[in-house]
């Protein structure tokens, strides 16, 4: 999934796009995946589980999740994946662009 992730933040760098990590590894273990993953991304570690206080607020039971969100905070996709993911994302785009032209 790092993989893919790192593709996204490459090539929306100059896009209204942000990918935000929440992770509740064990600290040492987020640490070494930042620096092995080369992750250029956000992110935060919250609590070595999932009764953090972000995973609890937004209703998370398990790792991975996904949620895309729009530019008004409004989730739009939960556990979306590679082309998935991608359409999603790209759809937003264009009608954020779409309605920067309107």
């Amino acid at each position: 999934m790092y993989a893919h992730e790192r593709s996204l933040v490459k090539r929306l760098e100059n896009k209204p796009f942000a990918l935000l990590g929440i992770n509740s590894d064990p600290k040492d273990v987020v640490k070494k995946a930042i620096k092995d993953e080369n992750l250029s991304w956000r992110s935060w570690w919250d609590g070595g589980d999932t009764s953090g206080p972000i995973p609890t607020k937004w209703n998370v039971s398990g790792w991975p999740t996904v949620h895309i969100l729009d530019a008004k905070g409004v989730i739009r996709s939960k556990n979306a994946r590679g082309k998935e993911m991608d359409r999603t994302i790209k759809a937003l785009l264009e009608q954020m662009e779409a309605a920067a032209r309107d």
